[in-house]
């Protein structure tokens, strides 16, 4: 099973970008999704997350901002950022708890996207 993230780049403050992540793989099923970032010398911080219901959750930060949602028919879940900031910059990385069978369970994490907020 992996995960592989996209959409990432270089945008002005303002501007939006989404991106998106697909799990392939041998899957049986798929729990909470979401959407992690990673600045040089800080920890890594959820920016949100969707659970399998629907119900989302977002950092203080990027709530109003951005918005995380998911199509399980194709297991993949997006984030869509919008009125982007300097701070956003960061690389983005995905992840999902993933049965692989019924018993089998772990937590896989994508490759990371950069995200650059500039003028």
């Amino acid at each position: 099973v992996q995960l592989q993230a996209f959409g990432g780049g270089l945008v002005q403050p303002g501007g939006s970008l989404r991106l998106s992540c697909a799990a392939s793989g041998s899957i049986f099923s798929i729990n909470a999704m979401g959407w992690y970032r990673q600045v040089p010398g800080k920890q890594r911080e959820l920016v949100a997350l969707i659970h399998t219901g629907g119900s989302t959750n977002y950092a203080d930060s990027v709530k109003g901002r951005f918005t995380i949602s998911r199509d399980n028919a194709k297991n993949t879940v997006y984030l869509q950022m919008n009125s982007l900031k300097p701070e956003d910059t960061a690389v983005y990385y995905c992840n999902a708890g993933i049965y692989s069978s019924k018993d089998d369970y772990a937590i896989q994490w994508g490759q990371g996207t950069l995200v650059t907020v500039s003028s």
